[in-house]
């Protein structure tokens, strides 16, 4: 029954109900003890007690027919059979229920009564819409049905914080990135050549802010669900047939190194993943940092496209496991968008998404434990990095870690600045835990030495000693963290306050063990309880992945290419100064070029013909517009 049909039929009954009682009132009258005068209705309707029953009939009678019918039910309870087809309709009288709001204080006495009625029925409502919704799809998919009862994980993503252009406008504020923005587009505009691409809607996403002259997402990705266990939700890439057969095409140019043959796959596949990858690679080998990002961003964009609608990673209560190589493209695209952030000093940004990557897969594939502590540093996230090492659950207690030992010092220094008057003295203070820290992992003061560098007399004095003079502790998978440790967060060691925590820590140590030498034995003892293994266990994780260094010269397989490139004549130079009263070929126009060059122009707004090293920018440029002009 619609909400319209039930309205007219409770108006019937309601105006049944409402003509009975007033055959009652008048028979209650004539029967009175006293002369009832012709006008008694006149005289009743001055009683001040009758008054506060009948005021709003009174001022009904002045209001529109939908209020009355609204107000007479609100007086007369309706039969149970009724009641129940009135919770189902309660939302078709809100439109009575703000007029009603309108009348205000001279009829609240009559309807405050029946306020809470009403908030029961709509929440009955959300009840019967939400049972509703469950059976007609997430029943479907066994799993789902407590998928709103995860908790809040340590590891939630803000989104606000993920969009790098407004952690920009933090730093150097609005003017600033405003000002720097319309230089890039003007100068892209000057450099624009051939017709527009189609005009079409982009997406929004959360992980990066698409580009407006992109392709159109394509849908060759997707996702499927594949199970809920220990309260995690589990998922999973799935690929469409094109994107298959653009994939064998990746894998046979991958085979014999060809990165025109990627170049190609591009070209028709403009979000296919791997290929997106291996050329942010390239580009990043190159120098072009700006189109590596570019690639990168392409690869999250895809990837965010096709999510499942129930896929939540910023609430740290899914799982999408690096183990399917599906999933692999994922995880790379994020580590190495996190690494440009780190770059171009968005730290705070960078750490969401390295808390994206911690959450999506809990056997953290990619080494973000290993960040984590930095990016939090950076970001003066002190209070949050405490809590992460409490509440995180691992099989080894975070403390162990050679990062987290020297980085819950440094967070506790700079909380202990900040709570100067209010100290918790509960907890450890800096000093201790960065004794504990050197006591641990000692071969870490020796790297940072050489790494910072400190050139002081006092730590040359402090390395004389034999429970520094090593820079290897003898357990592979320790001496690897802390090279990783060194390479990442050699940075924050540069502060003078830092380097004073550092050496009296030392210095500390140095004396501790004069005293008493059994310490020594107690720290290797706790060493080998917590990494008992003899092998590397994080071997796959690259140190110079974790560098802040990016490498200009491309491996051994890319030289030929690079010099392939470097040509001017191959590199397109023929297109960028063509012929007197020649014509400039068309955005479009592929034919017997270069696939490279058109990957270029692919991936961003206007064309790139070279770069400072060629020394043909500027005059590309000159030459563009005396074209324009001669064209005018």
């Amino acid at each position: 029954m619609s909400a319209r049909l039930l309205k007219k039929v409770l108006k019937e009954q309601e105006q049944k109900k409402q003509h009975v009682i007033e055959e009652d009132e008048q028979d209650e009258l004539l029967n009175d003890d006293e002369p009832v005068s012709p006008d008694s209705g006149a005289g009743s309707s001055k009683n001040p007690f009758d008054l506060l029953n009948e005021g709003d009939d009174a001022d009904e009678d002045n209001a529109d027919q939908v209020y009355a019918d609204e107000t007479s039910t609100r007086k007369q309870e309706p039969p149970p059979s009724v009641k129940n087809a009135v919770n189902s309709a309660s939302t078709s009288n809100n439109k009575s229920k703000k007029k009603k709001q309108k009348k205000g204080k001279e009829g609240s006495l009559s309807t405050g009564k029946r306020e809470t009625p009403l908030d029961v029925n709509l929440e009955a409502l959300a009840l019967d819409i939400e049972s509703s919704s469950q059976q007609s799809g997430l029943k479907k998919q066994p799993g789902f049905e407590n998928f709103k009862q995860s908790k809040p994980s340590v590891l939630h993503v803000d989104p606000k914080y993920l969009n790098v252009e407004n952690e920009l406008r933090r730093i150097f504020g609005s003017k600033v990135v405003k000002s720097f923005e319309k230089s890039s587009q003007s100068s892209s505009s000057r450099q624009v050549r051939g017709g527009r691409r189609g005009n079409h809607h982009i997406r929004k996403t959360v992980l990066i802010s698409p580009s407006d002259h992109w392709p159109r997402w394509d849908g060759s990705l997707s996702m499927e669900f594949l199970e809920t266990k220990d309260g995690y939700h589990y998922f999973r890439y799935t690929h469409s047939s094109s994107y298959d057969q653009a994939q064998r095409a990746f894998e046979a140019a991958q085979a014999i190194h060809d990165l025109n043959g990627v170049a190609s796959v591009l070209m028709y596949h403009p979000y296919h993943l791997d290929s997106l990858i291996t050329m942010a690679d390239y580009f990043k080998f190159v120098g072009e940092h700006q189109m590596s990002a570019d690639a990168i961003a392409k690869c999250l964009f895809a990837m965010e496209c096709a999510w499942h609608p129930m896929f939540t990673p910023l609430q740290g209560n899914c799982q999408l496991k690096f183990s399917h190589d599906s999933n692999k493209p994922l995880f790379k695209a994020l580590f190495t968008h996190m690494k440009n952030m780190d770059r171009r000093g968005c730290h705070r940004s960078a750490l969401e998404v390295c808390k994206l990557l911690l959450a999506l897969d809990s056997d953290d594939p990619m080494g973000a434990m290993f960040c984590l502590d930095y990016f939090a540093l950076r970001a003066g996230e002190y209070a949050w990095l405490e809590q992460f090492s409490e509440d995180y659950r691992t099989d080894t207690s975070l403390w162990l870690l050679p990062n987290f030992s020297y980085s819950l010092a440094v967070c506790r220094f700079y909380l202990e600045q900040e709570e100067s008057s209010n100290a918790d003295t509960a907890k450890a203070s800096s000093a201790d835990l960065m004794n504990q820290a050197l006591m641990l992992h000692p071969p870490v003061l020796k790297k940072l030495v050489a790494k910072v560098p400190l050139k002081d007399q006092a730590w040359t004095n402090i390395l004389k000693s034999s429970y520094f003079h090593s820079d290897q502790i003898g357990i592979p998978s320790v001496d690897h963290l802390i090279n990783i440790y060194v390479e990442q967060n050699y940075l924050i060691w540069r502060l003078p306050d830092l380097q004073k925590l550092l050496r009296d820590g030392a210095s500390h140590v140095i004396q501790t063990l004069e005293l008493n030498k059994n310490d020594a034995k107690d720290w290797t003892c706790v060493r080998k309880e917590a990494f008992p293994s003899n092998k590397n266990e994080y071997g796959h994780l690259l140190v110079q992945d974790f560098s802040d260094t990016v490498q200009t010269l491309p491996p051994d397989n890319l030289q030929n290419f690079m010099v392939d490139m470097r040509d001017p004549a191959h590199l397109g130079g023929h297109v960028a100064n063509p012929p007197a009263g020649g014509q400039a070929p068309a955005l479009r126009d592929v034919a017997n070029r270069n696939p490279l060059a058109v990957l270029f122009e692919s991936l961003l707004p206007w064309v790139n013909y070279g770069g400072p090293e060629d020394g043909i920018v500027d005059e590309n440029r000159v030459n563009e517009q005396g074209q324009g002009n001669e064209d005018f």
